[in-house]
């Protein structure tokens, strides 16, 4: 028998929308809903939310400025749920490059773009998906949650009862240092002191702005973290770049999520409202690697970098242009500001920022698949260098 709702049969509904299906352009609405806004939880540090890098690795520190810059790992949607190759994979690759010494040392922490664990946030999934790939990783791991560290629901019921990032504070957010989460079990790593879900990381040579962009698809941020963000960008050291990280991305050429307006407008307000200008942007949320450089009215540059390849097992394919992958740069029909400079979305893998008084040089690594040799080491496959004091890409 046919189900009825106030009259009139249900509608039939098959595959969810995808961005492919809208024309190119890198900041569709958005085409699904995703779970609702859940209410942040309450801070564990005192406003405005800011944790000095050296509070965590203080020799580290004092090394980095010997040696006059620093490197680090930044990664987003990692979490093995369904195959754990893949992250497995990655997090071999980032042990592997933490031990190799560039310019300024070796890496000194990663940084995570949200997503650590899927598909709910639930405390219960944080040894298979965090601490158990990560055991032999060397170095911190900091960073912002994302849309399914927060969510709660599967499909419109309730799988997870404690409140919305109870486990990502516990893990991430914790009062004191030296802090160990049932969560880790017999894995060593104890839990972070970030002092909210969005703060502020600062190094001795880049300012990290971390927003929580919440559950919903492209993000909501509300009016106090907006305030804090503007409040942010203002109080940042001027003799250093800043880095904006967020999950939702503000730019994407995917064939499936596309770019947040929404993110857009949360950047472009508190820039306004600050008289201050992020340098680089940073985001997770599609699974691949993406780069951007957006031109400014001025002449200036600004990279917005997608790292949504960390693990989680399914890639995001780009969009298909005349039939064919995408051929680089690329530029949408309808934003010539915007200009799509590198893309991989047929291998997972992790980023290496090295950042200085004057320059912030990535260079993007990929993994083996799961069928090659599990020994072969990351392949370099993009490099930016960003002169961050004049706003132009150098190399």
């Amino acid at each position: 028998m046919t189900k009825h709702h106030h009259g009139k049969p249900n509608p039939h509904r098959f595959g969810t929308p995808i961005a492919e299906h809208h024309g190119l352009h890198s900041q569709l609405a958005p085409l699904s809903e995703g779970a609702g806004f859940q209410p942040l939880p309450p801070p564990t540090g005192e406003a405005p939310y800011r944790l000095d890098l050296a509070s965590i690795i203080p020799d580290q520190v004092a090394a980095m400025k010997k040696a006059g810059g620093m490197a680090l790992h930044l990664i987003a949607d990692t979490g093995g749920v369904l195959d754990p190759t893949p992250q497995e994979l990655v997090a071999a690759g980032m042990i592997t490059d933490a031990a190799i010494t560039g310019p300024y040392g070796k890496p000194a922490f990663a940084y995570h773009c949200g997503d650590v664990i899927y598909f709910d946030g639930q405390a219960s999934r944080y040894y298979a998906q965090f601490y158990l790939p990560y055991e032999y990783y060397p170095l911190p791991i900091l960073g912002v949650p994302g849309n399914h560290d927060g969510d709660i629901y599967d499909n419109g019921v309730i799988v997870d009862n404690a409140p919305s990032l109870t486990a990502f504070m516990q893990n991430f957010c914790a009062a004191t240092p030296g802090t160990h989460t049932p969560e880790a079990m017999d894995i060593p790593r104890t839990a972070m002191t970030q002092p909210n879900c969005y703060f502020t990381l600062e190094t001795p040579y880049a300012t990290f702005i971390g927003l929580y962009d919440n559950v919903p698809e492209g993000g909501v941020v509300q009016q106090d973290q907006r305030d804090w963000f503007a409040g942010e960008l203002k109080a940042a050291a001027t003799d250093k770049p800043i880095i904006v990280a967020m999950h939702h991305p503000i730019h994407s050429l995917d064939a499936y999520n596309s770019g947040s307006k929404v993110m857009q407008e949360v950047l472009t307000e508190a820039e306004t409202a600050s008289g201050r200008q992020a340098h680089m942007v940073f985001a997770g949320h599609v699974h691949n690697y993406q780069r951007f450089t957006i031109t400014e009215a001025d002449g200036s540059a600004k990279p917005f970098i997608v790292a949504g390849f960390g693990g989680y097992h399914n890639l995001s394919r780009m969009q298909s242009v005349d039939g064919q992958p995408p051929t680089v740069p690329l530029t949408p029909p309808d934003q010539p500001n915007v200009t799509l400079d590198a893309y991989i979305d047929d291998r997972f893998g992790f980023l290496r920022l090295e950042i200085d008084p004057e320059t912030i040089t990535i260079r993007t690594y990929t993994v083996p698949r799961p069928q090659e040799p599990y020994r072969t080491p990351p392949r370099l496959r993009d490099t930016l260098k960003f002169d961050w004091k004049s706003r132009r890409v150098v190399g």
